[in-house]
């Protein structure tokens, strides 16, 4: 008769100098690092890893597989001299990593209560998501890039280090910020934009093969790019002549609509 060892898996690893709330709920294959801070009204989905010396805290959820590097701080108060202490919430999704003392708030009653992150997302060591900030999904952060309250970031937009993204702000999706960029106003999809103050650079060529876009769908961005940027027209007019002139395909529409609804004007 052969016997066969059975094999004890660990349902969480939890550092004895963690220090988790009994009333924090954890999924299943949690790591938690030495001097790691959980809070009371804490969720994590199962498999995700927290290193040393993070804190979570506050009414927040975390999905699965997310994994939080040391020094961070995840669902703290925002940074906001109206909140006063409400119940507000930050809910991020699966698959996210959050490197080296990066800072996320929750949200705020004037903002909605609650800040929202997607799937996939790599936020850079020392960047920020203030309050009531609302992200996609496979976004890159770069190092000491900061979002103000209330941006937000469309999916796989690609923000580079030492960007400034001021409050109320638009970063349409697919589109890219160059290192050390100031953005005050809203970042129609599918471009570049660069520089203090910031200017539009092109199209994110490189982005949108990446991401599959197919050449007669990139050729009608171009158009559309042309239309809004180099006719002397303006974003009324750039509009409906884009409505006359080019296909409906979905990143048409989703351009177009993006314009219609950007309040703070945008990037030129």
């Amino acid at each position: 008769m052969k016997v066969v060892e059975s094999k004890v898996v660990a349902l969480r690893e939890i550092h004895e100098t963690a220090l988790v709330h009994a009333g924090a709920r954890l999924g299943k294959n949690i790591v938690i690092g030495p001097y790691a801070i959980i809070g009371e009204n804490v969720e994590l989905g199962d498999g995700c890893i927290v290193g040393s010396h993070v804190v979570i805290d506050g009414w927040t959820k975390l999905g699965t597989n997310n994994k939080v590097y040391h020094g961070a701080s995840v669902g703290v108060e925002p940074q906001d001299l109206k909140f006063k202490g409400e119940k507000s919430f930050l809910f991020i999704g699966d698959d996210n990593t959050i490197r080296e003392n990066v800072t996320i708030s929750r949200g705020t009653e004037g903002g909605g209560g609650e800040t929202r992150i997607g799937n996939h997302n790599l936020f850079m060591a020392y960047s920020h998501v203030a309050h009531d900030c609302q992200v996609g999904n496979n976004i890159v952060l770069a190092n000491c890039s900061a979002l103000a309250g209330h941006v937000t970031v469309e999916d796989r937009v690609t923000i580079g280090g030492l960007s400034g993204i001021h409050q109320f702000t638009k970063i349409g999706k697919m589109s890219m910020l160059g290192a050390c960029t100031k953005i005050v106003k809203d970042v129609p999809p599918f471009i570049i934009v660069d520089g203090n103050p910031a200017r539009v650079a092109g199209i994110n060529i490189v982005g949108l093969r990446r991401n599959d876009i197919l050449p007669e769908t990139r050729d009608e961005i171009k158009r559309a790019y042309r239309i809004l940027y180099r006719s002397n027209l303006s974003i009324e007019q750039a509009i409906e002549k884009m409505e006359h002139e080019l296909q409906g395909t979905a990143e048409i529409d989703h351009f177009i609509r993006f314009l219609r609804s950007a309040e703070r004007g945008i990037c030129r």
